[in-house]
């Protein structure tokens, strides 16, 4: 047994920033590949939904709580967006140079890198990759404004729904989201395990980026050691 202690040196964590964003198509096999970097990225707003209570009564208490099912979407702020994110937000050719809108929105997956810090090594203790499963895009506002004496750049914001994909592995649901913390990834072994999934994360010189489902995920990054 321990006494529980608070605040120790080096446990002071704290999770920020948003980069490393890339953008997935889905393919005709249903799978993501074509991985595409999304320069110009500023935030990602994590909102679940969902898991609500509905209480029933029965002999005059409280008899179970019977939980909603639960739903994962976001919003994501950006300068500018990947090419191939113009189908996604229902935005296709006529020809070239011409764009119609008000298309088939198409599905996509996205993944996207959080710092971890701590009061000892700041921002550069850890990080967090989040993989998002199922996505589509609704339509969103465009403000555009005069250039002025203070000259800001238009902010893209797009509200994103997911599906949950099947997970593949007994005992779980299917989901929209996966977080990879890099912590648990230290020791040599599981470094190198890291190092290879984050290379068909995004690519290499060689290979194309794509987005694993979330059973080749479990396959990559378990049994460590």
């Amino acid at each position: 047994m321990s006494k529980i202690k608070w605040d120790q040196t080096g446990e002071h964590f704290y999770e920020t920033g948003v980069d490393h964003g890339v953008l997935y198509s889905i393919d005709d096999k249903n799978t993501y590949s074509s991985g595409e970097a999304w320069n110009g990225l500023t935030s990602v707003t994590e909102s679940p939904s969902g898991a609500e209570a509905s209480p029933l009564y029965a002999d005059n208490i409280k008899y179970l709580n019977l939980i909603s099912a639960e739903e994962f979407g976001a919003t994501v702020e950006c300068y500018t967006y990947p090419d191939s994110f113009m189908e996604c937000n229902g935005e296709k050719s006529l020809v070239p140079g011409v764009v119609a809108g008000q298309q088939a929105r198409k599905s996509f997956g996205l993944s996207y890198r959080t710092q971890i810090g701590n009061d000892i090594k700041g921002s550069d203790y850890g990080y967090k990759l989040h993989l998002i499963y199922g996505c589509q895009a609704t339509p969103s506002d465009r403000g555009y404004e005069t250039i002025n004496d203070s000259p800001d750049a238009i902010t893209f914001s797009y509200e994103i729904n997911t599906t949950p994909v099947d997970v593949g592995v007994e005992g779980f649901k299917p989901t929209s989201s996966i977080v990879i913390d890099s912590r648990d990834f230290v020791e040599s072994a599981a470094a190198a395990k890291l190092k290879a999934f984050e290379d068909i994360l995004y690519g290499t010189d060689e290979t194309d980026a794509r987005l694993p489902l979330p059973s080749e995920v479990a396959t990559l990054l378990g049994t460590q050691g």
